[in-house]
């Protein structure tokens, strides 16, 4: 599973909360009675109830002593009949059924080991559950029927499921945790003119009355409940092949024609996985469904991977997808059939085994696709997302202890998690760090694992205890906090470096490359700091031109190091990671904002802005501060070569939109050329720019991009409209902005404030107004919300001398203090 709402909102000014959380309580695996052996399942739907009607055989055993009973989940359901099948007959049994669980008597004990078989028929009632899901997992009612009237034009009618965490038993009865496994049979009957999709082999279609059809796909190995799954739509398939097995994509019909612009490497992907685990990919097909109005982001079904809208879009909209986007998803999911579907999480709580490692792949593919620089950067993200928010600091990785098991589904179990694995696999070396990978997956092959049996094979491949590594970054919350400062002694020709650790609680080891610069050329040296305050001592001929402490760049740690700006740019002009150079350039940043007059920062910045990095092209971009003569003389010129050539779709909109800033009529070409370049990115880039140079012919670009706008080109577009446009307008921003999804919608709530404060329509002002409301009461956790009742004090203001401004009053008084009630 791929969070996808931390992820969006993560693009808004997040604030952190700082509460602490209360005691939870001791979060067991689930106790195994009985054990899932193989679930076959027989399902009709009714698209206009909602409602898909049932029958299920479920085999099972009793896992270590004889019983007469069997507990199921199955949530929200009529169950019409329960039986034990007796050489083929139904033989009814008594239950009982509180909505929730489903306990059944077995009518004699059944000694353990001994296979036996329930029959249920039953209806499951999804939209009638009232299930609440979290902010990983918008939602937890199982099955989703999607426009199942046609009352949405140009929506399409579709059914798909989502399980994780244990929402699939709200559609069909079963054991609904991960420590269990079962063989799957779903047959499906729909209407013939949809395409199906589950778990494992299509084996059969057959015709089931007039205009239906019975699709049977069948899994012929064990995978936990949770990973079950179907979908069923409009859906044109588009085939490839790995290794003799198929790999498929689904996606609405519109979007067919991308498939491989956008799934196409997956072939690529399960090789590259195979041989550096050395564990082939162990199911029988790969396919990958885009479904509308899903609940998250993507999901690892087993050998069905469903992803939201996101992952499917236009030629157009290609050209400005990045990596960290439906690319880095893919590899994600598909990950996780080796950690998470072919070895599962015991329980939640080992949580870090399943995601951790999916995250950690989104570093390995860059790195093999686009270079080290590329995998850097992306383990940089993940990084920085942990770091940026003080409550994931009290969490452990492997957690024990929750409130509620969707609250696992954090940047501590993804980014956090991904982060120690990258650090472990440097510690380890990459041979045996991945023979230890290989011997964990083969030991628990179709079973379960948690942090324990991933250090028992690490120590297996390694002969080193790790016990020590795993307790401080497994076992315990929070990470280092530490200070670096050096020193020369010219009469000893020796170099210290002192570093202090300040983080409350145990000192951490932390095993480190430094590597010191002498005549250009770096000496290695291999530390490791085991006390809270330590000095390392190197020799050194002459004073270095840089010390280089962790110098792999992979230790997760805050850190403030004393070097000098002039050590910085040896950093950045003989240090090799991107690590290196981009905190050469962070320092230049921040010593220019200090000291506007440095001229070596100036440099570094400007140098910046050739970067091999496209990352760090944009990020010196917008490190720039043009305001200041000397940075925009020196910069400029860099920039304009950035706005008009740079290959990188993301580098271009980044120059054009530092250029469109500065206001100058000399741009005025460039933004026009740009509008005509394919990416929206671009030309929205254009289309700001141009707003405060030429304002009419924005306005005119803008009404001619209404047939085809995307992404940031409609953000630019309804920006325009909102300052320079006529209140006429509000009716195309109002559309734009209720289609928009949550980061997009923040994006354009400047714009809807301007369209507030210039407008004479009452109705347009209250409708302008309580969508500025409703976005910031929904995630006033996660956005600043005192800035944006800021932009409601402004259109109050502005709204003082037309006619509606005791209206404004009013409504600007009410939504405040509705913001303010929040939580």
């Amino acid at each position: 599973m791929r969070q996808l709402l931390p992820l969006l909102l993560s693009l808004t000014a997040a604030t952190a909360a700082t509460a602490q959380t209360p005691a939870a309580p001791y979060r067991a695996a689930e106790l195994k009675v009985n054990d899932l052996v193989h679930t076959r399942l027989d399902l009709r739907f009714d698209y206009a109830k909602r409602y898909a009607y049932g029958q299920a055989w479920v085999t099972l055993k009793p896992h270590g002593y004889a019983t007469d009973s069997l507990r199921l989940d199955a949530k929200g359901m009529d169950i019409k009949q329960v039986s034990l099948l007796q050489n083929g007959a139904p033989q009814p049994l008594k239950y009982a059924y509180n909505k929730q669980q489903l306990l059944i008597w077995l009518g004699r004990v059944v000694p353990a080991g001994e296979a036996y078989t329930i029959y249920i028929e039953y209806t499951a009632k999804p939209d009638e559950l009232g299930a609440k899901g979290s902010e990983a997992i918008g939602d937890a009612k199982g099955l989703y029927f999607i426009n199942p009237d046609s009352a949405v034009a140009g929506k399409p009618v579709q059914i798909w499921t989502q399980g994780e965490t244990e929402s699939n038993s709200a559609w069909f009865p079963t054991i609904d945790k991960p420590n269990q496994k079962s063989t799957s049979e779903i047959s499906l009957t729909v209407p013939a003119k949809y395409v199906t999709l589950s778990n494992g082999a299509l084996v059969s279609q057959q015709p089931a009355g007039a205009g239906l059809r019975r699709d049977t796909w069948k899994m012929d190995q064990p995978h936990a409940p949770y990973l079950f799954m179907l979908a069923v739509g409009d859906f044109r398939k588009t085939t490839d092949t790995w290794r003799g097995k198929e790999v498929s994509y689904y996606l609405e019909p519109q979007y067919a024609g991308q498939a491989r612009a956008i799934f196409g490497k997956t072939p690529r992907m399960l090789e590259f996985f195979s041989e550096r685990l050395g564990v082939e990919y162990p199911w029988n097909k790969y396919a990958q469904v885009v479904v509308r109005d899903y609940v998250a982001g993507a999901m690892e079904n087993t050998s069905a991977s469903l992803f939201g809208p996101q992952a499917q879009g236009s030629a157009r909209e290609l050209l400005d997808w990045e990596y960290a986007g439906v690319e880095r998803e893919v590899a994600h999911e598909l990950f996780h059939h080796w950690f998470g579907d072919y070895v599962t999480a015991e329980s939640w709580s080992n949580l870090t085994v399943n995601e951790s490692f999916a995250n950690f792949s989104e570093v390995l593919w860059a790195e093999h696709e686009y270079g080290p620089d590329a995998g850097a950067a992306q383990a940089y993200r993940s990084l920085r997302t942990y770091l940026s928010d003080p409550t994931n600091h009290t969490k452990s990785l492997a957690r024990y202890q929750y409130a509620d098991k969707e609250d696992l589904f954090d940047n501590v179990s993804y980014q956090k998690g991904g982060s120690i694995l990258n650090m472990l696999r440097t510690y380890l070396g990459e041979a045996v760090f991945l023979n230890g990978l290989k011997t964990y997956l083969t030991q628990n092959a179709f079973g379960t694992g948690e942090p324990h049996q991933l250090r028992l094979a690490l120590e297996q491949a390694s002969g080193q205890d790790l016990n020590w590594f795993f307790d401080q970054w497994y076992y315990r919350a929070g990470h280092p906090v530490v200070s670096i400062d050096y020193a020369y002694d010219a009469a000893r020709r020796e170099q210290t470096v002192t570093i202090k650790q300040t983080q409350s609680g145990p000192t951490y080891q932390l095993p480190m490359a430094v590597d010191v610069y002498v005549n250009g050329k770096p000496l290695r040296h291999q530390v490791r700091m085991t006390q809270a305050t330590e000095t390392f001592r190197f020799p050194a001929a002459s004073k270095p031109e840089l010390v280089n402490v962790d110098a792999d760049k992979v230790l997760l740690w805050q850190k403030t190091d004393n070097k000098p700006l002039s050590e910085y740019a040896a950093q950045l002009r003989l240090a090799p990671r991107y690590l290196d150079r981009r905190e050469a350039l962070a320092a230049a940043q921040i010593q220019f904002k200090a000291q506007p007059t440095d001229a070596l920062a100036r440099q570094l910045l400007t140098a910046g802005l050739t970067d091999k990095s496209p990352v760090l092209r944009q990020f010196a971009i917008e490190a720039l501060d043009l305001q200041n003569a000397a940075q925009r003389k020196a910069a400029a010129p860099a920039l304009a070569r950035l706005a008009a050539t740079d290959t990188v779709v993301v580098v271009r909109a980044a120059a054009l939109t530092a250029l469109g800033a500065l206001k100058d009529k000399e741009y005025l070409p460039l933004f026009t050329k740009a509008l005509e370049n394919p990416s929206y990115r671009v030309q929205g880039a254009a289309l700001v720019g141009l707003l405060p140079l030429r304002p009419e012919l924005a306005l005119a670009r803008a009404a001619a991009f209404e047939a085809d706008n995307k992404g940031a080109l409609t953000v630019a577009m309804v920006q325009v409209y909102g300052q320079a446009g006529s209140p006429a307008q509000w009716s195309l921003m109002r559309t734009k902005y209720d289609a928009a999804n949550p980061p997009s919608r923040f994006s354009l709530l400047a714009s809807v404030g301007s369209m507030m404060g210039r407008t004479d329509d009452a109705t347009a002002l209250t409708e302008g107004i309580t969508r500025i409301k409703d976005l910031t009461v929904r995630y006033k956790p996660y956005v600043d919300s005192a800035r944006l009742i800021g932009l409601l004090r402004q259109i109050q203001q502005q709204q003082a001398t037309r006619p509606n401004a005791a209206l404004a009053a009013q409504q600007v008084t009410a939504a405040v203090a509705e913001i303010e009630a929040a939580k």
